[in-house]
């Protein structure tokens, strides 16, 4: 993160300011991933990824290719099929929160 400088007269560093949106947006992208590898380790086993991936819409070969992965978790919460299984919009509708939602909805300006 950049530094933000404050002026003789108190005002705030504009390019400071204006990074703030791309830092929001990056912690939220590591946010979801996260909550992405916690999701995947919840399934333990191959059968239960693969039965999980097939009930979020995912065809039977490509979830018995992300099921029986021998990927790590982080690695794995990264990949194309768990990220087509488990879209933002997804986890957003189960609830969990968007960062970069709330950072503009209260600087309309952005």
């Amino acid at each position: 993160m950049k530094r933000i400088e404050v002026s003789a007269r108190g005002w705030l560093n504009y390019y400071g300011m204006a990074d703030m949106k791309t830092n929001i947006a990056a912690l939220n992208g590591w946010l979801y991933r996260r909550v992405r590898t916690c999701i995947w380790k919840q399934w333990k086993l191959p059968r239960t990824r693969k039965r999980k991936l097939m009930g979020l819409g995912l065809p039977e070969w490509a979830a018995c290719e992300g099921a029986y992965s021998r990927k790590a978790y982080w690695r794995m919460a990264n990949t194309g099929v768990v990220k087509t299984a488990l879209t933002k919009e997804r986890l957003i509708r189960w609830g969990f929160y968007d960062l970069a939602a709330a950072y503009q909805s209260v600087h309309v300006n952005c």
